[in-house]
């Protein structure tokens, strides 16, 4: 099944600066996005987190192993160590809080582990990949009028905590054809942070994170979501969400504002992780699995320009 996004009146958008404002286009003010974040601060401490580990090692309520999937045809090395990825790109904000236990011993913390994300504009663009197609009708990458860095937006590492915690800020995705709503996710271990990214060590999962439909379709109609019309792929219908919930990738989702969705959404999960494991996600022969790329997604090396492993730290990356 899939939904259909119709075209809205929404003119040009304007740039939209880190620090925050409204997203201003053709005189219709759009609000709740980048501002939101200091709506979503997650206030759970430290100790907090540390019960609730312990509980669940107590119990013994250990999730299944994470399924490995396929790390998609967008990847680029030498993402940045930072918490905040959007680079003012905008869209409605998400916290995401993620939880990296090792699901072969009792689901303890796995500290020092580095989580990477990336994940598409609201428009369906991945950085470094911003003239590739993303299906259905869109304006150009860029029209979006933001500073946002077209080889490293919506991309980052953070390092977990004593208690295997990390947090991101960024946006909601957009979805690109034939994919549904999802965020790309590593973990690595073994390395360390060097000239603002991370070097070393091994990939222990690659996975993808994903959004209720429910949630999603709402998300999609409002602005700047709603500029990109055609028909997306729903989660039953999507080749790498497999329908396992959880131990699949599927996001636990809290509206900050429930009657406001534009306001944005805190979404958390465990990452149940086998940190003796290696799986890049790369190909069949790494591991990876659930379905081929897209059809027109990019091949060859990266675009010039591109982040690299020897990428020095942004005035934006922050630890």
């Amino acid at each position: 099944m899939t939904g259909n996004h119709r075209n809205s009146s929404f003119t040009r958008r304007h740039a939209l600066a880190v620090t925050g404002g409204a997203v201003a286009a053709g005189g219709l003010a759009v609000t709740g996005y980048q501002p939101a974040f200091a709506d979503t601060t997650d206030t759970t401490d430290t100790a907090t987190e540390a019960t609730a580990t312990a509980s669940a090692t107590a119990t013994g309520a250990c999730m299944t192993l994470m399924s490995s999937v396929t790390e998609g045809p967008y990847y680029l090395d030498g993402a940045l160590v930072r918490k905040d990825i959007t680079e003012g790109k905008s869209g409605v904000p998400l916290t995401l809080r993620l939880t990296v236990v090792d699901a072969t011993d009792g689901c303890t913390p796995v500290k020092g582990a580095a989580v990477e994300i990336w994940h598409c504009d609201a428009w369906g663009y991945y950085s470094g990949y911003t003239t590739a197609n993303p299906g259905g009708s869109a304006p150009a990458e860029s029209e979006d009028g933001s500073t946002a860095n077209d080889a490293s937006y919506l991309r980052g590492y953070q390092i977990a905590n004593a208690n295997g915690v990390v947090k991101f800020e960024t946006i909601f995705p957009g979805w690109y054809t034939p994919r549904t709503c999802h965020i790309h996710v590593k973990v690595h271990t073994g390395g360390e942070k060097e000239d603002g990214t991370y070097e070393g060590g091994k990939v222990n999962y690659t996975g993808q994170l994903f959004f209720d439909d429910t949630v999603a379709e709402e998300i999609f109609a409002l602005a700047p979501y709603s500029r990109h019309s055609g028909s997306y792929t729903t989660l039953d219908n999507d080749m790498v969400y497999d329908g396992g919930g959880a131990s699949s990738g599927l996001l636990t989702l809290k509206a900050v504002h429930k009657a406001d969705p534009s306001k944005g959404y805190k979404g958390s999960l465990s990452l149940a992780v086998d940190p003796d494991a290696e799986n890049t996600g790369a190909g069949s022969g790494s591991g990876g699995a659930g379905g081929t790329p897209p059809s027109g997604a990019p091949t060859g090396a990266p675009p010039s320009g591109a982040p690299s492993e020897s990428a020095s730290p942004s005035a934006s990356a922050s630890s």
